[in-house]
Formats: structure tokens, C-alpha cells, sequence
């Protein structure tokens, strides 16, 4: 397996928490003794919001949540209970600066009810470390955590945020026995946004402005959409024509370069990644809890794509209140194509390597 470029993920969960019962009353979550829910609370609405594992990535994922109102209640899980305890009291803090929130930690019960779970638990990669190496020892944890999330909340979504995370997606739909359409990953959310901001750097244009995907694994056989990729509609030959913008072979080549190595790069500074892909989670999340039917780049089980079946790597997908309404099937040039079977192929051999056990 060739060298990697993503994330130091999180703290590993496991338990999240007691399991004596209290004979007084149910167990609830806990932030500060004066801010935690009474038993029996309910805020009402579709707005509560399960994150399991809060390390950095899980714990700046409920600092953007947070500030952006959108959740009503935000429950913190983590094998280190203290940690999640502390988080949630640092977070309460922000309240009066932000949106009136119930931020508590729990444990996976109190997953019941809530919207989506956003798994961001498992061990850290280091420098120079896969994300493909991970797999063993995530898959493990998640062993331990998707069946009780499961149960807890039959009726939630699962976003998969833990490298690796296209394996450990597949890993998470096997082991919670839901509906693939609300088992997903964050995938290339990342790598998207990274393409488009090393093309908007080129180009001279807003980031916003341009229009690009990187499809397949996130990981280093991830594949550059370069024959779509446009700008106000114009492919990027004519607009770089257009304005006299040079994009030879060798420029796409150091665009994609620094789009696939750029975690790694990162890592390498200060250790981990997670700002950027805290920012994708909120978007995704903003997509499911309003219904926007947003296309975002992540990662699913694939049926019949190009001739892949039976594998989770990421694609265009439209998202909404339901999780997955559909994937988009993209007019991919050959090169392309193959890229993302050879992609596929990378991702089932790992998966094969788990001996996973089916149904």
C-alpha cells in the first residue's frame, strides 16, 4: 500500500459510560450538574445530534455544530468519560456567545432519538502511517460501537467519519444491520473541497466557483474528476483559453498531487487534520437536518458502477432528510473509469482481509 495522506482521527470509544443502574432514576447525560437534562427531557423536533468519539476531529465537529444553531441538543460519547464531560462543560460555556443548545455527555442510550450518529472514534494514524493501516484496529472499535449505537437508534443515520473510512463504512453497514441508504461515510468530502481550492488558487477564481469531484477511495488511489471539472459551466480547457491560464500535464499533475498529499502534509506540521473535516461533517449535516438535497462526495455501498458491486467508496451523492436519496452516475472518461475500478479493487481486498461475517 503506497503512503497516505489523511487524518490523526480521535479518541477510540468504548463503553461511553456506566452501566450501573440508579435507582432513583434513569440514567441521563451529564455536562455540569446544573445544565444536564432532567430524566424523561425531550427538546422536541429533529434536532439532536449523537457524536461518538470527541478527540479533535469529534469535539471540533460539536464547536461548528454548535455555532451553527442547528442542533437543538448535542450529546458527547467517548470511552474517556471525563474527556466528554469536560468537552461538554467547555461547550456550555460558548452557549451564551452561540445558540441555546443542550450539550451533555452520555453514553449510547442516549443515542436514542437523534437524528444522525457521527462516529469520529478510533485509534490516531500517524506520520506516514495509511489510512488502510488503520483498518484492523478501527474495524475492532467499531466492533464494539456501531451494534450499540444501532440498537439505540434504529431509526437514525450513522455518518462514518474514522479512517479508514470507506472500509470502516462498509464495516459500520455489516455490523448495524440498517437501511444502506442511512449508513454513510464522509468519504471525499474533504478531498472535494481540497481539489477545488488548489484549482481556485490556479484559476484566480472563488473556491465556490468551482465545480470539481474526487471520486473513489479517500485514500491515495482517490481519482481527480478532471473531464467534468468546470467553472460557470466551461470546462476547464475553454475557460483557462478564455483567460489565458496555462493547465498543461504538468500543472494537473501538482493540483492533484497537492490535493491527495495535503493531510499528509499537514500531519507532518502539526500532527492531525481536523478543522477542515469538521467544516464537511456541519455540511453534511446542514444537508440531512434541513433536506437540501445537496450533491456532496461521499461514501456508500456501490451497486453496479462502472462494474463495481459490493463496496463503499465515494461518489456525487444527493443528500437529504432520508440520508442517501440517490447517487449520481457520472459520464466518466475511460482513464477515469479505470482509476475508480482500480479504486474499488484496492478497498474490497482490504475489506477481504477482515473476513468479515455476512448476514
Amino acid at each position: 500500500m503506497s503512503k497516505s495522506n489523511d487524518t490523526g482521527h480521535v479518541a477510540a470509544a468504548g463503553s461511553g459510560g456506566d452501566t450501573e443502574s440508579q435507582s432513583s432514576q434513569s440514567r441521563r447525560p451529564v455536562g455540569e450538574p446544573s445544565l444536564a437534562p432532567e430524566a424523561g427531557f425531550h427538546p422536541g423536533g429533529p434536532t439532536k445530534i449523537a457524536i461518538v468519539g470527541v478527540g479533535l476531529v469529534g469535539s471540533t465537529f460539536a464547536y461548528t455544530l454548535l455555532l451553527s444553531g442547528v442542533a437543538a441538543e448535542i450529546i458527547l460519547i467517548d470511552a474517556n468519560k471525563e474527556r466528554a464531560e469536560g468537552e461538554a462543560m467547555d461547550l456550555n460555556h460558548a452557549v451564551p456567545f452561540a445558540h441555546p443548545t443542550k450539550i451533555c455527555a452520555g453514553d449510547y442510550s442516549d443515542c436514542a432519538g437523534a437524528t444522525l450518529t457521527v462516529i469520529a472514534a478510533g485509534t490516531n494514524q500517524k506520520p506516514g502511517e495509511t489510512r488502510l493501516d488503520l483498518v484492523k484496529r478501527n474495524a475492532a472499535i467499531f466492533g464494539q460501537i456501531v451494534p450499540q449505537v444501532a440498537r439505540a437508534n434504529p431509526e437514525g443515520i450513522i455518518v462514518v467519519a474514522t479512517n479508514p473510512v470507506d472500509v470502516l463504512t462498509y464495516v459500520t453497514i455489516e455490523l448495524a444491520g440498517l437501511p444502506a441508504n442511512r449508513v454513510f461515510g464522509s468519504g471525499t468530502i474533504l478531498d472535494t473541497a481540497r481539489f477545488r481550492y488548489m484549482l481556485s488558487e490556479h484559476l484566480g477564481v472563488d473556491p465556490r466557483s468551482v465545480h470539481a469531484y474526487i471520486i473513489g477511495e479517500h485514500g491515495d488511489s482517490e481519482v481527480p474528476v478532471w473531464s467534468l471539472a468546470n467553472v460557470a459551466g466551461m470546462r476547464l480547457p475553454s475557460f483557462c483559453a478564455e483567460n489565458g491560464i496555462r493547465l498543461g500535464p504538468d500543472d494537473m499533475d501538482r493540483i492533484f498531487r497537492q490535493t491527495r498529499d495535503a493531510a499528509y502534509e499537514i500531519i507532518t506540521r502539526k500532527g492531525a487534520t481536523y478543522f477542515a473535516v469538521a467544516a464537511g461533517l456541519m455540511r453534511l449535516t446542514e444537508a440531512i437536518l434541513r433536506d437540501q438535497n445537496t450533491v456532496l462526495s461521499i461514501s456508500s455501498l456501490v451497486h453496479d458502477y462502472y462494474g463495481i458491486d459490493d463496496v463503499c467508496l465515494s461518489l456525487p451523492t444527493v443528500v437529504g432528510r432520508r440520508g442517501i436519496e440517490r447517487v449520481l452516475r457520472l459520464d466518466l472518461s475511460p482513464h477515469e473509469a479505470r482509476g475508480v475500478r482500480k479504486s474499488a479493487e484496492v478497498l474490497r481486498e482490504t475489506i477481504a482481509s477482515l473476513n468479515l461475517s455476512r448476514g
